[in-house]
């Protein structure tokens, strides 16, 4: 019951995250909440309460968005997105970075709090 509820919990604070944004921004085949939902299975790892790697979900979740943001602006878009997120939601930087790697993808978008996004290629 305890990992329902925290799954639960997760759940709901996307929602409200994506009920407060202001306007859903067009991120070329993507929305902003689009991305987001995208990385929601990525969420407990991310925030290093749930499995030490990846699960599936996540990685299908991280390549589906990959694949979406195709384009150089495309990903600078998703990363102005998801960095507040990463910073809202507590993701712990290293398990952003190995994300890639553990997924077996070249995501070129981090989720991490510290990020540049104009350096996104």
């Amino acid at each position: 019951m305890e990992k329902r509820s925290i799954s639960l919990l997760n759940v709901v604070m996307i929602l409200s995250m994506l009920v407060t944004t202001s306007h859903a921004r067009q991120i070329d085949a993507i929305t902003c909440p689009d991305a987001l939902l995208s990385l929601l299975p990525c969420l407990p790892y991310l925030q290093g309460t749930g499995p030490t790697t990846p699960t599936s979900a996540c990685c299908a979740g991280a390549n589906n968005l990959n694949q979406k943001a195709d384009t150089t602006q495309s990903r600078r878009d998703v990363c102005n997105c998801l960095k507040p997120a990463a910073a809202r939601f507590g993701v712990n930087p290293d398990r952003s970075k190995q994300l890639p790697n553990l997924c077996k993808i070249n995501l070129s978008v981090s989720f991490d709090p510290s990020i540049d996004c104009n350096t996104v290629p």
